[in-house]
């Protein structure tokens, strides 16, 4: 009877099959003969994922189940697709999700990390690889990029973010959208990506995960919709809506962004999922009175999928029934879910073959993973030349809890990491150098956050024993990523109180810093002579930082966030307002030169503080190369354009140095007078360019005057006539300046 029941549907898209090039419409009128087979409960069923140990078989035969979360045992997700095509009451295949953030076997560097080699290619290539190595295995959905602006460091998440700029956020979450997707999402190798988290959940109060968010509507279209409003137009097919409230309303019940703004005014029509157990956790907000009214307003709100938890499974036929919801919102729901697993060519191959995959780490895909993590280290310090190191040296001390763990350099959301693929620098120096130099190691600290001085004796040794100290610092990873905020974010442990011991010896000591975020370092940066911030590098952080220590490759890595001095300075980052007072080096006076009883007005009045000043430690957009660079002779194709208009902004980049290299030229632009307080500086474009010594390059950006629009009083995007500054720079508080102006 079953098969009777389950045969003409089946039938139906195997003899017409879906092929995207027939049409929309074809696939919509699927749907519509699909959704008219489907009782309520089985529509129910298409709107429920569940997580890896919550779903059974019966469950999936039932069709009680759309999509499995956090399976990745491929025989039983050959099981699952085939109960679900085969025996469920409608053949509908099964979303097969995953957090397949910066790699699934292979392991990139941490987004925030991804985002500093300001290389798009790079990041397409590295998503791609990800998304081969999990489809293979089954997943065909992942919940990433995190399009998140980030502009506190104490937040956890910001390790899976690309830092605090739009416009770069925009760039890399495309390049990593078009990697996991492909050109083709029927294709064996593409997976669905994920828009997330909608929206503004990087904004939460104090940096502490999870929580409320503030956010007026201009500075919310101005800044954290933009890099979502970029997924839209690549084809991103899922958004996830966020945990958190924003003005009160918590995500997964805000009308306004996920129907008027993503539905209506972008015209959107993928699937809205929830995160993890969001819809329920709707009541500790204080916002829904039992899981009845949390599931009605989630689905008014315009969420299709629930994650993990059971609201809409539990209420939503009794809701449908006594006609507190309308069945169209339930149809609308099944329709987008539908139409992903259409997109995905899940009816016509729902069984993945994995002899049709490459192998898991690969070599390829290590020298893809060792070529992104070279990209993603930023020099921040580099005093007398310490680095790179001579190839002369023959005594180097290697010294810190990070310098040969191989778990701990992956960073935060690997679950699915092989630490035996992992080569550290430890194995690295061992392989390259092992019979040239002598190593001489110590941990220093059993780990990170180790306050045991035990190794220090040890480690002193080692750095008296050495020409040189490298010093691998940072955080573990899970005191990064998700729900881990931390109110100081300096060098956990005593690794700071061993830094001053190692200094005593009198050796240069580099740092090498392995973190998932921006981490003050103020107490210890005049102990350290070079500084290659890693971030969490990835599987071959190792050889990708042993060969920038000794030189074969030159760092070219770009911060993608400010970092402050002191915590106190957060919210600290470049594209801030200027204010009526804005501070500069002729008016700061620092708390140390106020007189005793000086007069209260005497001292410049203006927005800093007094002990940590108005500058960051390092600027967003800053890094270090083994060569310089100079920047002249900038050129405007025009002093006076209009609107609809292009101008053309051109300079000449010289490695004046004696190593070739890689430099990011960056161009800002800055508004003076707007409708709106415009920001100092905005990131407009940005482009990779390797110079030998001495060579030259001309660099050249176009903008329109559209690029120049923002969102006035009235939320109307516009560009308003006047005078604009611009900058073509090597970081955001640099460059060459010129001036144009906009008329009608």
């Amino acid at each position: 009877m079953k098969f009777k029941l389950i045969f003409p549907t089946l039938l139906l898209f195997h003899t017409v099959g879906f092929n995207m090039s027939n049409g929309v419409n074809e696939m919509e009128t699927k749907i519509d003969l699909l959704l008219k087979k489907m009782s309520l409960q089985d529509k129910i069923g298409q709107m429920s994922q569940r997580n890896g140990a919550d779903w059974n078989y019966n469950g999936v035969k039932a069709g009680k189940i759309g999509s499995i979360l956090n399976e990745v045992d491929p025989k039983k997700i050959k099981k699952l697709q085939k109960l679900a095509t085969e025996e469920s009451p409608h053949g509908i295949p099964l979303l097969i999700a995953r957090d397949v953030i910066h790699g699934f076997r292979t392991i990139f560097p941490i987004p925030l990390g991804l985002a500093a080699t300001w290389n798009t290619e790079l990041i397409e290539k590295g998503a791609h690889i990800s998304a081969v190595e999990a489809a293979s295995i089954g997943i065909n959905w992942t919940f990433g990029p995190m399009m998140d602006i980030s502009r506190d460091p104490r937040w956890g998440r910001i390790a899976e973010s690309f830092g605090e700029d739009h416009y770069l956020t925009s760039q890399m979450a495309v390049a990593m959208i078009k990697g996991f997707q492909s050109d083709d999402l029927t294709k064996p190798d593409a997976i669905a990506a994920c828009a997330k988290h909608f929206v503004g959940y990087g904004a939460g109060e104090g940096g502490r995960d999870y929580n409320t968010a503030y956010i007026p509507e201009q500075l919310l279209r101005e800044v954290y919709l933009k890099p979502f409003r970029a997924g839209v137009e690549v084809g991103v097919e899922t958004f996830m809506a966020g945990f958190h409230d924003v003005n009160g309303i918590p995500s997964s019940a805000n009308t306004y962004y996920l129907r008027e703004i993503l539905r209506d005014e972008w015209a959107w029509n993928g699937l809205i999922v929830s995160d993890y157990n969001a819809i329920n956790e709707m009541i500790v907000h204080g916002y829904c009175v039992d899981g009845k009214d949390a599931a009605q307003k989630a689905l008014i709100a315009g969420i299709d999928m629930e994650m993990a938890s059971g609201d809409y499974e539990n209420y939503l036929e009794d809701l449908v029934e006594t006609r507190e919801l309308d069945i169209n919102l339930i149809n609308e729901a099944v329709r987008n879910i539908l139409r992903l697993k259409f997109k995905l060519g899940l009816f016509e191959n729902p069984i993945v073959n994995a002899d049709q995959f490459p192998k898991m780490v690969n070599e390829d895909y290590l020298k893809m993973a060792k070529q992104t993590a070279i990209q993603s280290v930023v020099m921040l310090k580099n005093e007398k030349n310490t680095l790179p190191l001579s190839k002369n040296i023959k005594n180097i001390a290697v010294i810190g809890p990070l310098a040969d763990d191989p778990f701990e350099q992956l960073g935060t959301w690997t679950f699915d990491k092989n630490i035996e693929d992992t080569q550290t620098p430890m194995d690295a120096l061992n392989e390259v150098y092992g019979n040239d130099l002598n190593i001489h190691y110590s941990k220093g600290l059993a780990t990170s956050r180790s306050t045991d001085d035990t190794y220090f004796k040890e480690a002193i040794q080692a750095a008296e024993k050495s020409e040189v100290v490298l010093f691998f610092a940072g955080e573990e990873a899970i005191i990064t990523g998700e729900a881990h905020s931390r109110a100081n974010i300096n060098l956990p442990g005593a690794q700071e109180e061993l830094i001053e011991r190692l200094s005593e010896t009198g050796k240069p000591i580099v740092l090498i810093v392995m973190a998932g975020r921006p981490l003050t370092m103020g107490n210890i940066l005049d102990k350290i002579d070079a500084i290659l911030y890693s971030f969490h590098p990835g599987t071959m952080g190792g050889p990708a930082i042993v060969d920038l220590l000794f030189g074969n490759e030159s760092p070219s890595g770009k911060l993608p966030v400010t970092f402050p001095k002191v915590v106190g300075q957060i919210p600290m980052y470049y594209n801030n307002k200027n204010t009526g007072r804005p501070p500069n080096k002729d008016n700061f006076v620092h708390i140390d030169d106020i007189p005793v009883r000086a007069w209260q007005t005497s001292l410049g009045n203006e927005t800093h503080y007094i002990d940590a000043g108005y500058k960051p430690q390092f600027p967003f957009g800053f890094g270090l190369s083994y060569t310089k660079f100079s920047y002249s002779n900038l050129t405007l194709s025009d002093s006076v354009i209009r609107m609809g208009e292009d101008i053309t902004i051109s300079a000449v980049i010289k490695n004046t140095g004696h190593a070739e290299a890689v430099e990011v030229v960056q161009l800002y632009t800055r508004d003076l007078v707007a409708s709106i307080t415009p920001p100092v500086k905005e990131l407009k474009r940005f482009k990779r360019i390797q110079l030998k010594p001495g060579e030259s390059k001309t660099v050249q950006f176009t903008l329109n005057t559209g690029d120049l629009a923002f969102y006035n009083q009235e939320m109307e995007l516009v560009t308003e006539p006047g005078t604009f500054h611009i900058w073509i720079a090597p970081d955001s508080d640099n460059g060459l300046q010129g001036k144009f102006e906009v008329k009608k």
